[in-house]
């Protein structure tokens, strides 16, 4: 199928009927997964906060994340069925694509964060625990909530909404504007170059300080490199290809004119849309990825799946042993 994408007086024609049953199989899995993996974990996270977990609380926020994104995926997956046409109210247009951008900020920046907490609390034990108190734990999240959805409300109004003339499509700009193209430069800096920055730091930091420790034996050492290495890799699979590609389609906005953009939307076409879909993965990634990292979390879960004995609270891998009467759940 061939859909024309208008940008003033110019015209770009796209393919899209080679990606619509790719997008959709990616969806449709993100869909499923992500659901069942978010509400599996959620009753033991719910725990590990009343155990006065800080780490839960941060869980419980990218949890209700990206539940609320999942349940927008249908709507995109009954786009993609109908060849990139919106065929739903303008309304559901707006919800799914502000829920998307939301959930993908929210995510980045709460990872972030956690990666943060975890290595001032590995680094400096005694000095930030009166700082990890559940009470900032929930005002950070609340401020990474607002932050995010205020920011995100300018998608609304900078890109565009499906309409007769533009065959119904559903914030698929091409070529871009140019207040769309400024603020993906801005979006690709601080939600994206700046975070991995941090995340990298701080999963570089904690492994050191954790070979180092004399309470912390080979295995456990070990589980801190690879998790280390999880966070950046999964952080990198699902974010970094459509920010790379982003940051690629705003730079070509600037530098070449109207038909050598069209021409390069045309090939970024196929690969932008995917890399799209890509990041709509981390929504099933997030609880596995740190509910596995979590002590606590994963006794709360085998207590709920198997009902065979309760709970223990559990030190934290990550910590040296003159550590952990201080520091717990910290993994």
């Amino acid at each position: 199928m061939q859909i024309m994408m208008n940008n003033s007086s110019s015209a770009c024609v796209i393919m899209t009927q080679s990606s619509s049953h790719l997008l959709m199989s990616i969806y449709i899995i993100a869909f499923i997964l992500g659901l069942l993996f978010n509400l599996i974990t959620i009753g033991p996270i719910i725990q590990q906060i009343r155990k006065k977990n800080v780490l839960g609380i941060y869980l419980l926020s990218l949890s209700i994340s990206d539940i609320l994104y999942i349940l927008t995926m249908p709507l995109w997956i009954h786009y993609f069925s109908n060849n990139h046409k919106w065929t739903l109210k303008q309304e559901l247009c707006s919800l799914s694509g502000f829920f998307y951008y939301s959930n993908l900020y929210i995510s980045i920046f709460l990872l972030c964060w956690i990666s943060i907490d975890r290595c001032l609390a590995i680094t400096f034990p005694l000095r930030i625990q009166a700082f990890r108190r559940q009470r900032y734990a929930w005002i950070i999240c609340g401020l990474v909530y607002v932050f995010v959805m205020v920011l995100h409300c300018l998608v609304l109004a900078l890109d565009k909404l499906p309409d007769p003339l533009n065959d119904k499509r559903c914030y698929e700009t091409f070529p871009m504007t140019e207040r769309i193209a400024i603020f993906n430069l801005i979006r690709v800096a601080i939600g994206f170059l700046l975070p991995l920055v941090v995340i990298t730091v701080c999963y570089w930091l904690i492994p050191n300080k954790v070979q180092q420790s004399r309470g912390v034996d080979e295995q456990g050492k070990r589980k801190v490199r690879l998790l280390s290495m999880g966070v950046i890799g999964i952080f990198t699979i699902c974010f970094a290809p459509y920010h790379i590609l982003l940051l690629l389609r705003s730079i070509a906005f600037f530098s070449v004119g109207d038909k050598a953009s069209c021409k390069f939307e045309q090939v970024m076409y196929l690969p932008f849309t995917c890399s799209l879909a890509l990041s709509s993965l981390n929504s099933m990634v997030d609880p596995v990825l740190y509910v596995l990292a979590s002590n606590g979390v994963r006794e709360d879960m085998r207590w709920c799946c198997w009902k065979n004995r309760p709970t223990q609270e559990t030190g934290s891998p990550l910590v040296d042993s003159k550590w952990k009467t201080r520091v717990t759940h910290l993994s």
